[in-house]
């Protein structure tokens, strides 16, 4: 049943988008706010360009304490190399993808445009749903 689970059904489109250029610790205070563990990072044209996540964040707090520089730019804190998933992937694949990277969460693309991101929560709440409508009479 899973295998019929797409992350559209279950991504977030309401995404918060940082951009590079971005002062660190204003980025890092919206992901605070939003409560969300990573954001994307697209460029002026909207293309993702990397993503910064908390753990990124952390190298705030190595950088001040070596060097006394708590600041600098998204660019240069973010991880540019980013794993993504499509659109119509499994959420069982996604489970997957999941335990095997200490991920918490994806950028979502459909035809290479960012459309989402989904994360572990979200995998949960599917197969939640799935859990009720078997046990449904």
């Amino acid at each position: 049943m899973l295998h019929s689970l797409t992350v559209r059904d279950y991504m977030e489109a309401n995404l918060v988008v940082l951009k590079p250029d971005m002062e660190v610790l204003d980025a890092m205070r919206i992901l605070i706010e939003k409560e969300v563990n990573g954001a994307p990072v697209t460029d002026q044209l909207g293309n993702l360009c990397g993503i910064l996540s908390e753990k990124d964040c952390l190298k705030i707090a190595l950088n001040a304490g070596y060097y006394g520089d708590l600041g600098g730019t998204v660019s240069e804190y973010m991880s540019p190399d980013v794993v993504t998933v499509d659109v119509e992937t499994s959420i069982l694949d996604v489970a997957k993808m999941f335990l095997g990277a200490a991920f918490k969460s994806y950028p979502v693309m459909d035809d290479n445009i960012l459309v989402g991101q989904i994360n572990r929560h979200d995998v949960l709440r599917a197969i939640e749903h799935i859990s009720q409508d078997s046990s449904s009479p």
